[in-house]
């Protein structure tokens, strides 16, 4: 068993550590903060108070008001309450029709086909080799019942950035509303929800700093959304039930110190990410996967030919390095990652694809040691691994180089 103190974690993008200062914000909360924030007593106002000022700490990181920020359980419920809540509220008015792309999340993915089956008219759009739509893909899909356009504004297996800004022009000029799953994108990049010009945009506390099971939609005022879950009337009557007042304070000051830190985590982020990058020249037949720029600054997603990912993985584990696989599971007997054959990865180039993703705390020294083992692992994987044991390269895969050779 690896000492912890020895271990480095890269798989920040599936999770992230709480924020030391968050668990001193927690600690006080869980001790002193008890009461329910609907009653009317000083222990109920006291909690209502830690919730607004969480509210505004919010607001500040994606640049809104407080009242137009919505508490949630995560991600996940940001995003099924952005879908479903759009699509009700305007399918009385006959527009049923959504447009997603193929490498979304699956929670909106998962919500668009279940809407699908219940009188909702879905496109999803292509992308290109970078993981990238195209905007003019997006206006091609337009219909006269374009009821909402989702994407996410940061790809989470690759960290391609999306065209939002260009999107959100065109979604304004259609009368579209436009949601953006920033679950990824908050936290690590600047965010300002009225510049980007979208109508809803998700987070996700444990992705920088905060709590798991806590999460917050905007929703831009004016913004027509039917409400999906009944009972109370927390959240000015937009999603009912007690609120989780551990979790949102925990949210709010990863939120500030988010905002505060936002240069330093970038000059951090900017120091380790070129080590990775590396890789791709220093380890053969390695390739890196998404857009070369345009990409979460602490993302590098690589393709390892004829190292699969899963025995890398799980060889870096037991060395006390932490990373993910390209592949939501990169089992022989599931699919690969359907982000990377979206961009047209052969399966088994899919299923050699790690992802590395960085903290603001990882030190370079961290990053030297954690890429020297990786490429040691992945060449040790390489001798023990027969190509044909992981299958064959389309001929259109992008992993093949210019010249032709893999």
């Amino acid at each position: 068993m690896v000492d912890s103190a020895d271990t480095i974690y890269l798989d920040n993008n599936a999770t992230t550590p709480v924020h030391p200062e968050v668990r001193e914000a927690l600690a006080g909360v869980l001790a002193e903060c008890y009461g329910n924030p609907s009653a009317p007593h000083q222990a109920g106002r006291t909690a209502r108070d830690r919730v607004q000022q969480a509210r505004s700490q919010v607001a500040g990181l994606l640049g809104c008001r407080k009242g137009e920020i919505v508490f949630t359980s995560g991600g996940t419920e940001s995003n099924n309450l952005a879908i479903k809540g759009c699509f009700f509220a305007q399918s009385a008015t006959g527009k049923r029709h959504i447009v997603t792309s193929a490498i979304e999340h699956p929670s909106v993915l998962e919500t668009c086909r279940w809407l699908a089956n219940h009188g909702a008219e879905l496109t999803v759009v292509p992308v290109d080799t970078t993981g990238r739509v195209d905007v003019g893909a997006v206006a091609e899909a337009i219909r006269s019942d374009t009821a909402l356009i989702s994407l996410m504004h940061a790809n989470n297996e690759v960290g391609t950035l999306q065209p939002i800004e260009e999107t959100a022009r065109l979604a304004r000029e259609r009368g579209i509303v436009f949601h953006v799953d920033g679950v990824q994108a908050a936290g690590k990049l600047p965010v300002d929800v009225t510049a980007l010009g979208c109508d809803l945009y998700s987070i996700s506390a444990h992705k920088f700093g905060g709590l798991k099971g806590t999460g917050a939609l905007y929703v831009r005022d004016g913004t027509s959304v039917e409400w999906m879950q009944q009972g109370g009337h927390q959240e000015g009557g937009a999603r009912a039930g007690t609120e989780n007042v551990p979790g949102i304070v925990a949210l709010g000051a990863a939120a500030e110190i988010a905002r505060r830190d936002m240069n330093k985590n970038r000059r951090s982020f900017d120091s380790t990410r070129p080590v990775f990058e590396e890789l791709t020249r220093t380890l053969a037949v390695t390739r890196l996967n998404g857009h070369p720029s345009e990409r979460l600054p602490n993302t590098v997603n690589l393709c390892c030919l004829y190292a699969d990912a899963m025995n890398v993985v799980l060889a870096l584990s037991v060395m006390g390095i932490y990373v993910g696989t390209g592949s939501a599971c990169a089992s022989h007997t599931q699919e690969p990652s359907k982000v990377l054959r979206a961009m047209g990865l052969s399966e088994m180039a899919a299923y050699c694809s790690i992802r590395i993703s960085t903290h603001p705390s990882t030190t370079i020294e961290q990053a030297q040691d954690a890429a020297g083992k990786i490429a040691e692992v992945v060449e040790r994987v390489r001798l023990v691994t027969a190509p044909e044991d992981i299958g064959v390269c389309d001929e259109n895969c992008p992993c093949f180089f210019e010249d032709g050779k893999r």
